[in-house]
């Protein structure tokens, strides 16, 4: 009887054992499902192939870089297809010419729909929330500035400040205008207009404006084209827009602490033919742009004011430069720019005393000789109410 107890015990024991097994191996099957976590997504591979944003114009060229200014040492500008070439200013060891080619409008793109604002998130924009830089020097004052204040800026006083190397009292009192003395050497050299553009990146955070666009004093700026063009993003998103001087980003020599060399490639926006950068943006550029930052980040690539901007944004920040047509310096061919199209851009340039006659072909109250670079004439047709256009003649002759 004990012996029969005893083997009872037993497979009691193993019977527990397995059904405990049993609970064991079934336990994760009531588990619920664990929610899955979002991992960070790989940065898409981008590739250039054609113009795709904001190009309403048609045009098959492609602008040049920014007018009158140098470049250094780091860019590594090549191309096979050459259509022509333009000097620029020249510095000590750091000469080079700059290349373009009006063959390859299909050489700079973003893929559909890349950089594109997202359903809902356009802004509900006004004049009063662009910040544009102009950037000048004391010299052209009279014979650059005087014709943008009496132009374009003359509809965007309070918004519109003018980065010069010198102070300008008369022209200040007179016009009203918002001249901004940098302190900047007046020598047109990399670290002068990388000073600049400190200036007027520093300026732009305290004004809490949405925008900040810079332009050159040799450009017009149409402002509803502006507005139109900047409304159809968000200032919160990442964007930087403009067109690029060349048909293939450029390469860098990027120094590092070790005293070595690093190279690294992206594209920047003519500052010649103007480009606009969101707030959002903006303050993502500060460790390195912000109370002086700028000019060292310059000296570390050893690159002028535009192509530093390009940097940051692209190489460091990551964000693509939105390409557009909208934008225009002198050292494209700007007759070629079809004149129904003309009023729908968002910056016009002119030749300077080089080629005085590339300039864009509009009819209007004023002839080439009495507006030669036309501005006043793209300023009547956008405000035919200004007090010194030329008024209509009506149907009796009178």
């Amino acid at each position: 009887m004990h012996i029969a107890s005893v083997g009872v015990s037993k497979v009691g024991f193993l019977f527990s054992l397995v059904l405990c097994g049993l609970l064991l191996l079934l336990i994760p099957a009531f588990q619920p499902t664990a929610r899955q976590v979002d991992l960070p997504q790989p940065r898409p591979q981008v590739k250039y192939s054609a113009f795709t944003l904001q190009n309403n114009t048609g045009l098959p060229t492609l602008s040049d870089s920014a007018g009158d200014r140098e470049r250094t040492t780091g860019l590594n500008i090549s191309s096979e297809e050459i259509n022509g070439t333009i000097d620029t200013e020249l510095f000590g060891n750091d000469d080079y010419k700059e290349t373009y080619s009006e063959k390859n409008s299909e050489a700079l793109s973003i893929p559909e729909g890349q950089g594109r604002p997202g359903p809902g998130s356009r802004d509900l924009l006004e004049l009063k929330d662009i910040f544009i830089a102009v950037k000048t020097t004391r010299k052209y004052h009279k014979s650059r500035l005087e014709l943008l204040i009496q132009t374009w800026i003359s509809q965007a006083k309070e918004q519109t400040y003018l980065f010069s190397d010198g102070e300008d009292k008369e022209l200040q009192t007179r016009t009203g205008a918002n001249i901004i003395n940098t302190n900047c050497s007046a020598a047109h050299t990399r670290q002068a207009l990388c000073c600049k553009m400190s200036v007027e990146y520093d300026k732009f955070i305290e004004s809490q404006k949405k925008w900040f666009c810079h332009v050159d004093d040799d450009n017009y700026v149409i402002l509803p084209s502006l507005l139109q063009l900047l409304s159809s993003y968000h200032h919160s998103q990442d964007v930087y827009l403009g067109r690029p001087s060349l048909d293939h980003p450029i390469e860098a020599a990027e120094r590092v602490k070790s005293n070595g060399l690093v190279s690294v490639k992206f594209w920047f926006a003519t500052g010649g033919a103007g480009f606009c950068i969101s707030r959002g943006l903006a303050l993502k550029m500060s460790p390195w742009a912000s109370l002086g930052n700028f000019i060292s980040t310059a000296e570390k690539i050893r690159l002028p004011d535009d192509c530093t901007i390009g940097y940051i944004i692209e190489a460091l920040l990551e964000v693509m430069l939105i390409h557009t047509h909208l934008f225009h310096s002198h050292l494209e061919n700007l007759q070629k720019l079809p004149t129904n199209s003309v009023l729908e851009q968002v910056t016009l340039s002119y030749g300077g005393y080089e080629n005085r006659r590339n300039v864009v072909k509009i009819v209007g109250g004023f002839s080439l000789v009495e507006d030669p670079t036309r501005f006043k004439t793209v300023h009547c047709l956008l405000y035919p109410d200004t007090d010194w256009c030329p008024k209509p003649k009506s149907h009796n002759g009178k």
